[in-house]
């Protein structure tokens, strides 16, 4: 009965141990022997984040192919819906708290844990109930337009990342609603990176509030006014109760063949000490905030491959979300593992792409899910990302236009698409 309930070798990451214990917490554990046993549902809901282009019942074909002669059941598609429902969204969110951190590796600079926080969008099937619960664009008041749509965000670990915590709801529902939600993750000694929508007073007041650092970019043209100049041109302001140290700084990127681009940030931070954390240093390090991004197009595009979301109910739509988390989460350790145990390779450098269709190699087969007596932290995976790294990571540049357009008639004009290799300077401007 229990045989099917394995994810290839990441069950070493996401252990049986981790499953019975998510399903305990939340009572979820079945009272008598079934056909599926909620640890193998839990499973199964994590196998299909890695084969989300096919339905639950040839994922189940999946699980099962590599057991070889060990005698297995083969659930209906309606055994496996009532399965599912019975199991729950509680089971999978606590599961993800078991698995959610930073992960070995992420990015410290001057000894502080580099984050970032922002918000995305998923698309879920047509139903009433996923209307209703979740909300849709509109193209008028009186025509709704598209699929249901989620809110999703989460605060990820730069460097690894990983996903240290998460939170979904209505699309209807922004961003700053959602953001204090996750604050309670952030702890003294991490600097939280963010973009011009969470330059909110009242969060910067509650990101203050939990001793994390932060640093955010604000409008250019927001009131700020000094209350000390430093050394570095930066100055100190005040943002309601926080004082706050303002970089304004001019970026100038020479493109290679290409244009000349001057663009201006204006950045708020908490680390007030112009001598230990210099300006021009801030203002690269933020760039680290597309890591979030990255992460996005990770989960959206490599394991979702655009598509929409399978479940049809709100509840189901939660638990979905939850099991694409710990997936993903599973496979950004993995890389974690591999990166520290090689040494001189680092998390950056390794495709998530080709873990991605390794980890489903392994599940097909059902491989390594028991780990040996001698501890394997590169595995698989692993070896298959070290045997074809990307290449080391340039400065290049490109403009954020729609690279297939949707209709095939030009609605902008001519748009330089080409992507161009750099050099930036950044100049510190004074207040």
């Amino acid at each position: 009965m229990f045989a099917p309930g394995h994810l290839g070798e990441l069950t070493q990451i996401v252990s049986f141990d981790l499953v019975d214990a998510a399903l305990e917490a939340t009572r979820a554990t079945e009272r008598r022997v079934r056909v599926l046993p909620s640890r193998v549902v839990v499973y199964l809901l994590l196998a299909g984040a890695l084969f989300e282009q096919i339905g639950y019942r040839q994922v189940w074909a999946r699980l099962v192919s590599g057991l070889g002669d060990v005698p297995v059941p083969a659930p209906a598609s309606s055994a496996v819906t009532q399965a599912l429902r019975r199991v729950g969204p509680a089971p999978l969110r606590a599961l993800f708290a078991l698995v959610a951190g930073p992960g070995v590796g992420a990015v410290r600079w001057r000894g502080l844990l580099v984050c970032a926080i922002d918000g995305t969008t998923m698309f879920t099937p047509d139903s009433t109930a996923n209307s209703a619960m979740f909300g849709r664009q509109t193209g008028r008041p009186d025509a709704a337009a598209g699929y249901p749509m989620l809110r999703l965000l989460t605060v990820v670990a730069c460097g690894t990342r990983t996903v240290i915590d998460a939170v979904s709801g209505p699309y209807l529902t922004g961003e700053t609603s959602y953001a204090p939600q996750l604050f309670d993750c952030l702890k003294p000694g991490m600097l939280l990176l963010a973009d011009r929508n969470f330059a909110v007073a009242a969060l910067i007041e509650k990101i203050s509030a939990t001793r994390a650092e932060l640093l955010i970019r604000c409008k250019d043209n927001r009131v700020l006014p000094p209350i000390k100049h430093l050394q570095d041109r930066s100055w100190l302001a005040r943002v309601g109760p926080v004082l706050v140290r303002v970089v304004d700084a001019e970026i100038v990127v020479r493109c290679q063949g290409g244009p000349r681009r001057v663009g201006r940030y204006r950045l708020i931070t908490t680390l007030t000490d112009e001598t230990q954390y210099p300006a021009t240093e801030l203002v690269r390090l933020y760039h680290q905030r597309w890591e979030i991004e990255t992460s996005y197009l990770e989960l959206k595009s490599t394991i979702l491959g655009g598509r929409v979301l399978r479940a049809r109910t709100p509840g189901g739509v939660t638990q979905e979300i939850y099991a694409l988390l710990i997936t993903y989460q599973a496979l950004r350790t993995a890389i974690a593992d591999t990166a520290l145990a090689s040494g001189d390779f680092t998390a950056d450098r390794a495709s998530f792409t080709i873990a991605v269709h390794t980890a489903r190699d392994q599940l097909i087969h059902a491989a390594a899910v028991l780990a040996g007596t001698t501890i394997d932290l590169i595995g698989a995976i692993g070896r298959a990302i070290l045997a074809d790294p990307l290449p080391p990571r340039r400065e290049r540049t490109s403009p954020r236009v729609v690279k297939r357009a949707i209709s095939k008639h030009r609605a902008k004009g001519p748009i330089d698409r080409t992507t161009y290799k750099t050099q930036i300077n950044v100049h510190i401007v004074p207040g």
